[in-house]
């Protein structure tokens, strides 16, 4: 009798076991290779709008885009237009403005750079969501609506957001909102003032600002759903392992860790030292829980 040469069942089965311990043990390393990946994706995106941001700001004596002499519309300025609400208010920040529509060239020239790979799905893709939903995105959804007939001003999809500080008002009047936002480049230690971050909304880092440095972390991380609990709620999600990426007002784009959002300089007079910070004799198990594994500073 002739035999042929052939695996054993249990060959097999030990081949199998192989494979597969093989790939548990690899499965981690890619998936922190693919987010890696993305995470570097994401600062390119943030680098572009740095430029942008240095090139507005150098054709107009270093103000910041939103900061006029006068509410009146200027034609052509693309970050400043009026609105339903009889300004922008910085709500067009990305080039999404009242007056025009998606095929806009505005909306062509920065809608490749909106979406940040982590978080390219947005969270209202159909239909507008209620009204007392607005337009919340989450860690890993963006934020935005369709174009809904009650808010003709208000469309578009993201995954970055704008700190109010930065970009709201008018400098003719608000004299006290004047007195906390940033309106022009020329300011001392430039590189810890953020100007745009990951986030689910829009924008964020404004409100009171004689209180913002005591608003607590959020309770959980960032989900679809309206639940603003603070300034800095919209950029704490952990998009990047612990992480969001930003881009400052030296125009340096660089990883931020979630408990450091509370030692940035978001307005003037904003304390860097604040009850949320090591400085300020924060302690570790004072976050919420599913912040305490991260970085304390």
């Amino acid at each position: 009798m002739k035999w042929r040469k052939a695996f054993t069942l249990i060959e097999l089965l030990v081949v199998i076991a192989i494979i597969a311990l093989l790939m548990s043990i690899l499965t981690p390393t890619l998936q922190r290779a693919r987010r890696h990946a993305r995470a570097v994706a994401c600062q390119g995106n943030l680098r572009q709008w740095s430029i942008l941001y240095a090139a507005y700001t150098a054709e107009n004596d270093g103000r910041l885009p939103g900061w006029r002499d006068e509410p009146a519309p200027a034609p052509n300025d693309p970050w400043w237009r009026s609105s339903g609400w009889g300004w922008s208010w910085g709500w067009g920040w990305w080039g999404f403005w009242p007056e025009e529509r998606p095929d806009s060239p505005w909306y062509k020239a920065t809608k490749d750079i909106m979406l940040c790979p982590m978080a390219s799905k947005p969270a209202h893709p159909a239909a507008g969501p209620p009204d007392d939903l607005g337009p919340w995105g989450g860690t890993f959804l963006a934020w935005g609506r369709p174009v809904p007939p009650k808010y003709p001003w208000w469309y578009g999809y993201g995954s970055y957001g704008v700190n109010g500080w930065t970009i709201w008002g008018f400098e003719y009047n608000y004299t006290n909102y004047r007195r906390f936002a940033w309106s022009t480049t020329d300011v001392k230690n430039a590189a810890s003032v953020p100007i745009l971050l990951d986030s689910a909304l829009p924008w964020g880092g404004s409100g009171h600002a004689w209180s913002a440095q005591s608003y607590p972390p959020p309770d959980f991380d960032a989900v679809p759903t309206w639940t603003h609990s603070g300034p800095f709620t919209p950029f704490c999600i952990n998009r990047h392992d612990g992480y969001v990426n930003g881009v400052f007002l030296d125009w340096s784009v660089r990883k931020v860790g979630l408990k450091e959002l509370w030692t940035l300089k978001w307005h003037k007079e904003y304390n860097t030292r604040g009850p949320w910070t090591k400085a300020g004799g924060a302690k570790p198990e004072d976050w919420p829980q599913w912040m305490r594994r991260f970085k304390d500073y």
